[in-house]
């Protein structure tokens, strides 16, 4: 088998290359325009040069506290950072970020691009027609196509909210596989949920695999995992907390089980890091407390025009009807997006004792991110990252296939 050479576009925290590195294919570049993921991405990096080489223990002393950034990064070959670019993808920035991923290919071949552009133009959450046609991140797979052209992959695998198939009633999708046919590649999709993957959140996500008119494999087999856990499985080892805990780092209360054993959340330490729990003011509580209540006694959502009136702020009884809910311990999570940094409301915490809404590590148990991956910057820029990300676990069944295929073109 062959280390398979990738390069990850709009590539946010790393959450889909995470899977794919797992799958046994080899990063080249990753490229990313916001700050804080781009450093969760070079601790990533570090991560798993560390531990191809030997070295974790500096790794677990930067999980500790015991290291700094800086420091962490001195054991790590500079090229491995140095390819990751924080840069936007525009018209004026593509010459320049081909001109370093070039520097650091050193004749080798990129055999695949990966991810997806920004989803929020397309997302079903909130956004306004009118507006779609204007906005500029629905011809962002222009630019995902100019990587294609540029290194001539035999394959991609592009990431993207199922409102992309609707967006300006089609057109924008037919536009998309239209370009990329044109540019030589034989396009196919399909809508994958996240909880067919191990994965204990319901997230559905477009997934379009492209390959090279002379390697047409269709869309890959892609082998589902029986539903067997719940959310509860990812929360009963996490330390106990109370609103506006800060647990850095921390010892687990319970062994890992078989969830967390099985899909490696619990993966190398002996300890969990950034279980932070946002803060919330006493009304907030009030209303959690009668979520959770009546969540786990009916499985019953609560409605906000069913609140009482002291504990209502606005009048607007209707656009905000579910703004308060609870995570399913006894099944999967509802999708996680970005906007858990902006608060808490929608991610509420099962349990009534502890009354708060997710943390930072259980938002990224959800996603099925490791324990041991960090997500730098602060706690809203964590939780972004999270909620941006696509989920590890999926990306991994995903690369599998894909790697696959690979390697029977590699064999013929």
């Amino acid at each position: 088998m062959k280390n398979f050479n990738f390069i990850d576009l709009f590539a946010g925290a790393s959450g889909m290359s995470e899977g794919f590195i797992r799958a046994g294919l080899n990063p080249i570049s990753h490229i990313e325009m916001d700050k804080d993921a781009c450093d969760s991405i070079k601790t990533r990096s570090a991560y798993h040069y560390l531990v191809g080489n030997k070295k974790e223990k500096y790794y677990t002393e930067y999980l500790r506290g015991d290291i700094s950034r800086q420091e962490l990064y001195t054991h790590v070959p500079k090229g491995i950072l140095d390819s990751v670019l924080n840069i936007e993808i525009t018209d004026d920035s593509i010459k320049s970020i081909f001109s370093k991923i070039d520097e650091t290919l050193d004749g080798k071949k990129i055999d695949l691009i990966i991810g997806g552009p920004p989803c929020q133009a397309y997302s079903l959450l909130g956004r306004h027609q009118e507006n779609i046609e204007n906005d500029p991140r629905n011809k962002l797979y222009i630019q995902y196509g100019r990587f294609l052209k540029k290194y001539e992959p035999t394959g991609f695998v592009f990431e993207n909210v199922p409102g992309l198939l609707s967006a300006n009633k089609g057109q924008h999708f037919k536009n998309l596989k239209t370009y990329f046919r044109k540019i030589g590649y034989e396009v196919y999709h399909e809508t994958l949920n996240a909880a067919d993957y191990g994965v204990l959140q319901a997230r559905k996500r477009i997934i379009i695999v492209g390959w090279k008119k002379n390697n047409n494999y269709g869309f890959p087999e892609i082998r589902k995992i029986v539903k067997e856990f719940t959310v509860n499985d990812i929360f009963q080892d996490l330390p106990k907390l109370k609103p506006g805990d800060v647990l850095q780092v921390a010892k687990y209360i319970n062994d890992k089980n078989e969830y967390l054993s099985k899909f490696e959340l619990r993966n190398g330490v002996d300890f969990v890091t950034q279980h932070i729990a946002r803060p919330h003011n006493e009304r907030d509580l009030m209303i959690y407390k009668t979520a959770i209540t009546k969540w786990n006694k009916n499985e019953e959502r609560l409605k906000y025009p069913d609140l009482p009136t002291e504990l209502k702020t606005h009048k607007n009884e209707t656009s905000f009807s579910d703004r308060y809910k609870v995570v399913n311990g006894n099944g999967v999570s509802h999708t996680v997006v970005a906007h858990i940094a902006k608060d808490g409301h929608y991610y509420i915490h099962p349990d009534v004792e502890q009354c708060r809404s997710i943390s930072v590590r259980e938002a990224a148990r959800l996603q099925s991110f490791p324990d041991d991956f960090f997500f730098e910057g602060s706690r809203s820029a964590a939780f972004k990252q999270i909620g941006n990300a696509v989920p590890p676990l999926m990306a991994f069944a995903i690369a599998k296939s894909i790697n696959k295929l690979l390697c029977q073109k590699k064999l013929k």
